[in-house]
Formats: structure tokens, C-alpha cells, sequence
């Protein structure tokens, strides 16, 4: 028998074995069927944090991991301050951003040119920006991740082309776990889904070459999440 004909046979075979419905792993379609999936999926996600003090020393602590800054700030002028020495610090010229409360009054600490990219914008421009500050629909502290949408993230290039995405999230978008967050979207939006859904989960990174970690290949080389 060829490889070829071997791995064929290795796949009619699989294609025998009847796939588990998605939240179902193990005990039949119908064994779990008053149990929602997300709930059922902790079964087999890490450990999440319960409190919000846990929460937030969980979610820093992946996100550190992850080459990610994470800064708890008390309140709205603390935010503005950090902002404003990260700004000195990286010689910020050009902001990319888009409306929504704390991104507004960011943008107007920051005192630099502005491009919003809630209507039309030139994507060449996007590309000059120093930086990309965003909103998000939640933190996730499981795994310090980031959970953002067209709507939430002021579009689909704003937090993926300027070299470093910053965002803003209120204490009150921080999620236990995956399950939660996946419950957040659906509570949010309903059948009426954003065209895009990503966690981000730390700054862009590949070890494709030689299993050398390199940041920012596909994506931001920063990533800073303020929690306010």
C-alpha cells in the first residue's frame, strides 16, 4: 500500500466515527442537554478566576505573559496621564481612534492630529499613524485576551495596521473566561452579529523562521490595555 492509499484508508475510516455536537464531548448529543455549551466548556478550558480582584491579578498576569502592558488606573484622569507619557515616551506624532467616550476624551489629552475611522478614511493614512486606540467588548481574564468587534474597535484595520494598538476598557468589560465572553456577544447582539469577532491575545508575534519569536510580523509590535 502506497502512502497515499494509506492515508485515505486513515480517513474513510475517521469518516465512520460520528463528530460530537459542538459543547458535547464524551457522554452523547442528549446526556448534557440542559446544560448550555459555554457552560459545559469549562469543563475543559483552564482555571478562571472568580472575584474581580482575582480576576484582574489573573487577567495582568497572562497579559504579561504575553508581552502585553496592563495598567489599572482610578479613573478617568489617571488614564489621561498615562496616556500622555506613553505619548512622550514614543514621540507620538499621528493617533488613529474612533468615537466613543473614553477614546474621545483620549484623543483630546493627547492634543495630536486625529484620524477616526468611523466613515471613509484613507487606508494610507491609517498606515502613518503611530498608534491605534480602541475600545473592546471585554477583557477576558482566563487568558489575557482581548475580545473586540468591527463595532466595538472602531473597524477591522484600526487595531491591526498602526504599529502599536492601545486599548481602553472599563472595569465593568472584564469576563471571567471564554464562555463568558461568548455569552457577552450574544447578549449584546443577538442574531445581529458584527461582521468581525477577534480576541487578541497578546501583540502580533511568528516563530515561523527557525522558531525564532519575532513581534509585530502581522500586526502591532505593542500592545497596551489600559483598564479604567
Amino acid at each position: 500500500m502506497s502512502a497515499k492509499d494509506d492515508i485515505l484508508a486513515r480517513v474513510r475510516e475517521a469518516l465512520r466515527v460520528p463528530a460530537p455536537r459542538p459543547g458535547d464531548h464524551g457522554d452523547g448529543a442528549t446526556a448534557h442537554a440542559d446544560t448550555p455549551p459555554s457552560h459545559k466548556a469549562r469543563e475543559y478550558l483552564p482555571p478562571a478566576a472568580e472575584s474581580f480582584d482575582e480576576q484582574v491579578a489573573q487577567f495582568s498576569a497572562n497579559a504579561t505573559a504575553l508581552r502585553a502592558g496592563f495598567h489599572v488606573c482610578n479613573g478617568q484622569d489617571e488614564l489621561l496621564r498615562r496616556l500622555t507619557e506613553l505619548r512622550d515616551a514614543e514621540s507620538w506624532k499621528r493617533v488613529a481612534s474612533h468615537a466613543s467616550s473614553l477614546t474621545d476624551a483620549a484623543c483630546a489629552a493627547l492634543r495630536l492630529p486625529v484620524l477616526k475611522t468611523d466613515a471613509g478614511y484613507d487606508v494610507h493614512a491609517l498606515e502613518t499613524c503611530d498608534v491605534g486606540i480602541t475600545g473592546c467588548d471585554a477583557l477576558v481574564a482566563q487568558t489575557g485576551s482581548v475580545l473586540v468587534t468591527t463595532r466595538s474597535a472602531g473597524g477591522r484595520a484600526l487595531s491591526i495596521l498602526p504599529p502599536h494598538h492601545v486599548v481602553l476598557a472599563r472595569k465593568d468589560q472584564l469576563v471571567r473566561d471564554l464562555p463568558a465572553a461568548f455569552e457577552l456577544l450574544k447578549r449584546n447582539y443577538g442574531s445581529d452579529y458584527p461582521s468581525m469577532i477577534s480576541f487578541i491575545t497578546g501583540p502580533s508575534r511568528t516563530g515561523d523562521i527557525e522558531r525564532i519569536l519575532v513581534l509585530g510580523a502581522h500586526g502591532p509590535k505593542r500592545l497596551t490595555i489600559f483598564l479604567v
